[in-house]
């Protein structure tokens, strides 16, 4: 065998061993349970207050109901986002849609 080949022969095995650590860590931080993870995280309820600019609409009584709301505004022209909440399903609108979208729900 010529060094070049005994040089390959060592070299080879220790770069896939490399390499395979380097996933490892990779791996490791991404699924990590840290804020900074990259794996998205399952999503939690919170109050309709937790919801940025978003003002809440309406509160119905049962998913169907809120979707049959959002529907009628959705016809309206008013863009909704229904979510649900720890004290039930919501719908939210853009302050600016808020009167306007109260409006519709009660005609």
């Amino acid at each position: 065998m010529s060094d070049v080949q005994s040089l390959f022969h060592v070299l080879g095995p220790l770069t896939a061993f490399g390499l395979v650590g380097v996933l490892a860590l990779v791996l490791r931080w991404a699924f990590s349970s840290r804020r900074t993870s990259l794996v998205e995280r399952r999503p939690k309820q919170g109050s309709s207050s937790e919801y940025g600019l978003l003002v809440a609409v309406s509160t119905p009584g049962s998913v169907v109901e809120a979707q049959m709301q959002r529907l009628r505004l959705e016809e309206s022209g008013i863009r909704t986002t229904l979510v649900t909440t720890a004290e039930g399903p919501r719908l939210m609108v853009f302050p600016e849609n808020e009167r306007i979208a109260r409006a519709v729900l009660e005609s």
